[in-house]
């Protein structure tokens, strides 16, 4: 839910660390999960900012997660503090070109 989520792809293409976006798209997945256990980072081969920490927003510098959130490959690093499992997931952000491109042709 949360790489599919259209309100995430527009944050990581302005370089926006929108946590609370990440949550909302976790609360469309339905499991149920307790919100205030999340933890959310970011990541790239910029360095790492940590945005949310048990449901909430925490102190963070804009000006690093704008430098993490500028790079090609972002991690979304989200912990659910809920067991041991782990999952990945792959996804693109949207662009204006996407936008376009898709919005323009008629099928």
């Amino acid at each position: 839910s949360v790489i599919c989520s259209s309100l995430v792809k527009a944050a990581m293409f302005g370089s926006d660390a929108n946590w609370g976006r990440i949550l909302c798209a976790l609360g469309y997945a339905g499991t149920g999960a307790d919100v205030t256990k999340i933890d959310v980072a970011f990541k790239s081969k910029a360095g790492a900012v940590k945005v949310c920490k048990n449901g909430s927003g925490i102190e963070f510098s804009e000006e690093l997660a704008k430098i993490v959130l500028s790079e090609d490959e972002i991690i979304i690093d989200v912990n659910m503090n809920d067991g041991h499992a782990e999952a990945t997931a792959w996804g693109c952000d949207l662009t204006y070109d996407y936008v376009k491109i898709n919005g323009d042709y008629r099928t």
